[in-house]
This record gives C-alpha cells, sequence and structure tokens, in this order.
C-alpha cells in the first residue's frame, strides 16, 4: 500500500448453527452493525466487496455481488463477488482498501458470508472439491487428511506430541466461553481432546473446528478522513500471497511440510508497510487460522512469533493464552467460533479491531495497541496477513 485506510466500522453475527436465517440476514446483520459503529447509512457505501467461497453449496447465494445488494438494500453501485477459499474474507478486505488507496471511492464496504449448514451431506464442501476441482490433486482431498500430514511431519522433527495439539483446543475453547459471538463456548479438557474421535490422524474432532454459519464486515475509509468518525482502527498494513496451484505442497519435491510460504510471504509484506521488524514485542495479540489445531502452532513460526521448531514451547508456557505475553485467538479461534469460510478472516479483523477499542469485555487484553490477523486459504497456497493499529 502506498497509503493507509482506516476502519470505520465493523460487525459480525454470532456464528454458529442458523437453521432460521438466510444468507440475506446474516450479510445484512453483520453490515448494519458495521454501519451503524461509523454512524453511516448503506447509501454512504460507493462500492462493496462480497466475499463468499462456496456459493453453489447449499443456499446457493454469494455467486455475484447482486446478493450484498439485496442484502443492504441499496444498489447503483459496484459490488463485486471476492473468492479465493479460506482467505477470501482477507482478500474482500485488501480489494476494498486498494479502491480506496486509488482514490475511487471514499466509503468502501468488505462483508464475508458462508450458509454452510443448510446442506445435505451429499452437498458437502468436499463432494464438491472432488467434483469440480483440480482433476488430480483434488481426488481423495480433505482438510483434515491435508493438514493432519504437517502434523505428522512436525511430531518427526520437531518432537511435537498430540498433547501439544490438545493444547491448543483447550486454549481456545477457554477464551470462546467470554466469547458471545462463538459458535461452542464450552471449556474442554486435554483429555477430552485426545478422547474425541479420531478424523485423520494426529487430529482428532476437537482438533478439527465445526462447520459454521456466519458472516463478518467492516467499513473502510482512508486514514486522512478516518478522525471523522467515533473509533477507527488503522489498517497499518495487508500482505497476500499465493504461493501456488494445487500442486503445492503436495506434489512439490522441494516443499517440507513445516510451514506455508504464502503466509511468510504476506507477513513480510504487511510487516513492511507497518514499520514492523519484531511482531513479539511489536503487538499485542493476534489472530491466526487454526482450522485445526496444527495451523495454530505452524503460523506461530511462519508469523515470525518464535524460532523453527520452538511453536509448541508457546503453549506450553502459557505464552499465547489470556493472560499471557502474547494472547493468540482471544475470541476463541476457529476451533471454537467456527469457520464459515468467507467469513473467517473479517470475523477475526473484527475481533482484534474490538480489542484495540477496549471493547472487548471480560476477555479484553490490557494495554491492547497493535495486532495481528492470519488468514490462510486451499492447502496453505493462499496467505493474508493484517497489521492493524489502536484508534487514531
Amino acid at each position: 500500500m502506498t497509503g493507509r485506510v482506516a476502519i470505520a466500522g465493523a460487525g459480525c453475527t454470532p456464528f454458529g448453527e442458523h437453521f432460521d436465517r438466510s444468507y440475506t440476514d446474516l450479510a445484512a446483520e453483520a453490515c448494519h452493525e458495521a454501519l451503524a459503529e461509523a454512524g453511516l447509512s448503506p447509501k454512504h457505501v460507493e462500492a462493496a466487496w462480497l466475499g463468499t467461497a462456496f456459493p453453489d453449496v447449499g443456499v446457493y447465494r454469494g455467486r455475484s455481488g447482486m446478493d450484498l445488494a439485496e442484502s443492504l438494500g441499496h444498489a447503483g453501485i459496484p459490488i463485486t463477488r471476492v473468492s479465493n477459499y479460506c482467505a477470501t474474507g482477507g482478500d474482500a478486505l485488501r480489494n476494498a482498501a486498494n479502491a480506496l488507496l486509488a482514490g475511487e471511492v471514499n466509503v468502501a464496504l468488505a462483508v464475508g458470508v458462508e450458509k454452510q449448514r443448510d446442506r445435505a451431506p451429499q452437498e458437502s464442501i468436499v463432494k464438491l472439491m472432488v467434483e469440480t476441482g483440480h482433476p488430480f490433486y483434488q481426488k481423495g482431498f480433505t482438510a483434515a487428511g491435508t493438514f493432519a500430514v504437517f502434523a505428522a511431519r512436525r511430531m518427526k522433527e520437531h518432537g511435537l506430541t498430540r498433547e501439544d495439539l490438545a493444547a491448543v483446543s483447550v486454549k481456545n475453547h477457554a477464551h470462546a466461553a467470554r466469547n458471545a459471538k462463538a459458535h461452542h463456548r464450552k471449556p474442554v479438557t486435554a483429555e477430552q481432546v485426545l478422547a474425541s474421535p479420531m478424523v485423520a490422524w494426529p487430529l482428532t474432532l476437537l482438533d478439527c473446528c465445526p462447520t459454521t454459519d456466519g458472516a463478518a464486515a467492516v467499513v473502510l475509509v482512508r486514514q486522512e478522513d478516518a478522525r471523522r468518525f467515533p473509533t477507527p482502527v488503522l489498517v497499518a498494513g495487508i500482505g497476500f500471497s499465493v504461493s501456488s496451484g494445487w500442486d503445492q505442497p503436495f506434489h512439490d519435491e522441494r516443499f517440507d511440510f513445516i510451514g506455508f510460504p504464502a503466509v511468510r510471504q504476506a507477513a513480510q509484506k504487511a510487516y513492511a508497510q507497518a514499520g514492523m521488524d519484531d511482531p513479539m514485542k511489536d503487538v499485542q495479540l493476534v489472530e491466526v487460522h487454526d482450522c485445526f489445531s496444527i495451523n495454530e502452532l505452524i503460523a506461530y513460526e511462519d508469523l515470525g512469533l518464535c524460532k523453527a521448531g520452538e511453536c509448541a514451547r508457546l503453549v506450553r508456557d502459557g505464552v499465547t493464552r489470556l493472560g499471557g505475553r502474547l494472547p493468540v485467538n482471544a475470541g476463541g479461534g476457529l476451533l471454537s467460533c467456527g469457520h464459515p469460510v468467507g467469513a473467517t478472516g473479517l470475523r477475526m479483523v473484527y475481533e482484534v479491531a474490538r480489542q484495540l477499542q477496549g471493547a472487548a469485555g471480560d476477555r479484553q487484553i490490557a494495554g491492547a495497541r497493535q495486532g495481528i490477523t492470519q488468514n490462510i486459504g486451499g492447502p496453505g497456497a493462499v496467505g493474508f496477513v493484517s497489521v492493524l493499529r489502536a484508534p487514531l
């Protein structure tokens, strides 16, 4: 970015099973919360980006910007549908930010929505990907199976244990007990995580995020316009990278199955824009893409929070829990909030914004002035990282 943008308002629905609420209902709730915080109405929005990763599964909504025009009750503006697997929400924010910095608009809206529970088993994302994804690489692919390979590799190379994986789930479920918008708010024990059904060794059911409905939204303005809004949050840096296609990681002989190059590349870009050298020193909270417990541990290293092979130590020493030196996933993460794919990246931004505004309730991190969000997509081939700063 050659300039900076700010979040004038943020909104997020409760994440969960919303059989009684439509895609349009969820989108409207998140958008109107964000607009209300900014003191704006839909008519002030000059362009919007709608993030929905899988419109052809279940509810068949989110194929184009028309679905957001209906949710907002506001037409006659450019609305672009964004899809980049699980990094869709981050990409929607990036596009909205770039339109502001290009001078095209003065108020932009980034929205993520996914309705995943209203579907029969034969309409699952797994079936969709097998039938419509890459003709070779997609066969036999499941998300749990993909990331379980990384866990097994780290067990061999770095001494990671199943107990370390379980500790991530225990931590994030404890955090979610303080978050009224999380899908699962009940604490769990390490014994419960380890005893839950095995999904893809070494990942058990409680090492995996739930399938969830939800929406999140942010209203963005340029930095120079932000002071007229009540509690703006500066977007100090954005990094985005697509490292390869489906041939990475599983068909690249150079790949080590230890981390994700796309995340490391995105982090370098975001940190450079934010003028940040040491995230352990410069930030007070981090939201990462813990679709599976192993992914949070990998994120610690990819984001530079610790040296290679040391990720488990941060959990073992309590560094990343609330009350620790650098809380990670204070809102409960994907493991507890759930993962409505298109909304997840923006839900993370919402959580960090609330922390920086001092509005996170009983999970508030004292002295929070700067935070990071990290969002991945596909088999880790897509990476998004943002750096957010406290109200100007």
